[in-house]
């Protein structure tokens, strides 16, 4: 791959872009289509300098951040982010994950399948420290899979809330529910995990600002029960206390009906006679 295809689809992008799509008064004497330069640089935040390095392809090292300030700057949309992601990676010449750090859990033991069978008609998840979703039950399956948060592989709740247009529509607290899963994977994982760091800067590119705000945001604990509000596609608004169980590594999650409403309406997910799961009152 050329070093300089990262500049090229940096300056492809900036000529794609009008000045009035960012909110820049418009000019009929304008010799250069889309932004100029400079202009970019002030919206993304970098030097004109740095910008005209990384286009001619002087510079092959641009941050997470970099990118994700042009990236927002450019309005690119999820597939463009993507390909700047991967342009960037090349450029650099670094692999994938940095070596050393162990890998996050991803083998489920038998003991935990035992206890997922035995939840059931429960939706419940086990989620590793980056959240990737390693098993659930059917329950949590009817849930999950039609809003979405299982897709990919493998699944990854905090992948969902910030890269799928779904997650807001899904989730109607969704500034809560991100707050909540970047307090996770700070809690989770230490700050030189390797792994943790290739995740970041994926969705520091990938989600721009409502990610990398919240990652410079002063460390909180994550809430280990409550209530979380989810709307499915097929049962309309549900409300779930929601209760988390450490486990070597991993973490369960088991959802229980908040309201009566909610109650009925899992049972009808789980073709269950009425009052298959009882209401839970905090």
């Amino acid at each position: 791959m050329s070093d300089i295809e990262l500049g090229t689809f940096l300056r492809s992008r900036r000529e794609a872009v009008t000045p009035g799509q960012v909110g820049l008064p418009t000019s009929r004497r304008r010799r250069t289509p889309g932004l100029r330069r400079a202009e970019l640089a002030t919206i993304s935040g970098i030097s004109v300098d740095y910008l005209t390095r990384l286009e001619q392809g002087r510079d092959r090292h641009p941050s997470p951040q970099v990118l994700a300030a042009l990236a927002d700057a450019l309005q690119l949309s999820a597939g463009e982010r993507v390909q700047l992601r991967n342009l960037a990676k090349a450029a650099s010449g670094a692999d994938i994950l940095c070596p050393g750090g162990l890998p996050p859990e991803r083998e489920v033991r038998p003991t935990m399948r035992a206890l997922l069978d035995r939840l059931e008609p429960t939706p419940a998840v086990l989620l590793n420290r980056l959240d990737e979703t390693l098993a659930h039950t059917f329950a949590y399956e009817r849930l999950a899979r039609p809003i979405g948060l299982l897709d990919g592989q493998p699944p990854s709740r905090v992948r969902f809330v910030f890269t799928d247009n779904r997650a807001r529509a899904a989730y109607p607290d969704w500034d809560r529910i991100a707050d909540e899963q970047v307090a996770t994977l700070k809690a989770e994982s230490s700050r030189n995990d390797p792994h943790l760091i290739h995740l970041v800067d994926e969705l520091t590119i990938m989600a721009g600002a409502p990610f990398a705000e919240r990652l410079r945001a002063t460390p909180v604990l994550p809430h280990r029960t409550g209530v979380e509000r989810l709307v499915h596609p097929e049962v309309g608004e549900l409300r779930l206390a929601y209760e988390t169980l450490d486990a070597e590594g991993q973490r369960l999650i088991i959802y229980l009906p908040a309201d009566n409403a909610t109650s009925a309406a899992l049972d009808r997910l789980n073709r269950r006679q009425s009052g298959a799961l009882r209401t839970v009152r905090g």
